[in-house]
């Protein structure tokens, strides 16, 4: 649920990297599994990938956004001090690829639960 309120801006980012630390390992490796298969199930294009690392805030010499200059995935398998790198730009493409999605595909409205969450609680301050 998390990965689709940071792709729908219903979370910040940073907010998701917090939570992304709080993984252990192996959990921040599965996170990063389900990235890649939430880009690809929105239909992530090539042509994403220079937006996508702008977006991340990540250099574009680091591995993750070689990687996927080279439409290479596989980030989970990454040394443990490029995770949240390839956090973060696996975010910045998730959400570019599902914005395109819903404008093109469920504009309308849609059935898909991961569509149709709720707004963020507000502050009662």
């Amino acid at each position: 649920m998390i990965l689709n309120e940071l792709a729908q801006g219903l979370k910040s980012v940073d907010e998701g990297v917090e939570w992304f630390k709080g993984l252990s390992e192996g959990e921040q490796r599965r996170a990063l599994h389900a990235l890649v298969l939430f880009c690809g199930q929105a239909r992530a294009r090539e042509e994403d990938a220079p937006e996508s690392i702008a977006r991340s805030g990540i250099r574009p010499t680091h591995t993750p956004a070689v990687m996927l200059t080279k439409w290479r995935f596989g980030m989970e398998a990454l040394p443990v001090h490029e995770l949240t790198k390839s956090f973060r730009l696996l975010v910045a493409l998730f959400s570019i690829t599902d914005t395109r999605r819903r404008a093109l595909h469920c504009a309308g409205g849609c059935g898909h639960a991961w569509h149709n969450l709720p707004d963020p609680p507000r502050d009662a301050s």
